[in-house]
């Protein structure tokens, strides 16, 4: 079977460049960041792989950069190695692929917003680790049979 690229949302912020590969329950993820490109792969649970290469508009820091993913797609925070500069694009090419699309649910113009872009990294990264470390279920061990 085939590779085919993932859907893929973009959106910039003073700091960062956030990626978010949209692939349902995937397996087999891998996220090579690196200074000047990313490499996604994985596999969703009908066995399609996916796979996009995307060369940056320019530098990122990919030693300050991470991913998670979620159940419905993984999520890449990049920070940018020249902060407070605007990314006119996410590629290096005056090109945009047929997978690729701004976020325009979280694109906004961030001029002068560098505390609230902070803000909504740290509440962001805190939201991740809650919804990857799950407590166990209730044991139930307190209802009558009644109760049903």
């Amino acid at each position: 079977m085939a590779r085919q690229p993932a859907k893929t949302l973009w959106y910039d912020r003073p700091r960062y460049v956030f990626l978010e590969f949209c692939v349902e329950d995937s397996i087999d993820v891998k996220v090579d960041i690196q200074d000047y490109w990313v490499i996604f792969s994985c596999k969703n649970v009908d066995g399609v792989e996916f796979y996009n290469k995307i060369d940056f508009y320019a530098r990122v820091n990919s030693k300050d950069s991470q991913n998670k993913r979620s159940g419905r797609s993984i999520t890449c925070f990049m920070r940018k190695w020249k902060e407070k500069v605007a990314w006119p694009r996410l590629t290096k090419e005056n090109i945009k692929p047929a997978w690729l699309f701004v976020d325009f649910d979280n694109w906004r113009d961030w001029e002068g917003d560098e505390e609230v872009e902070k803000v909504m990294v740290e509440e962001y990264a805190e939201l991740l680790q809650k919804v990857t470390h799950k407590d166990p279920p209730p044991t139930m061990d307190d209802l009558d049979d009644d109760d049903i």
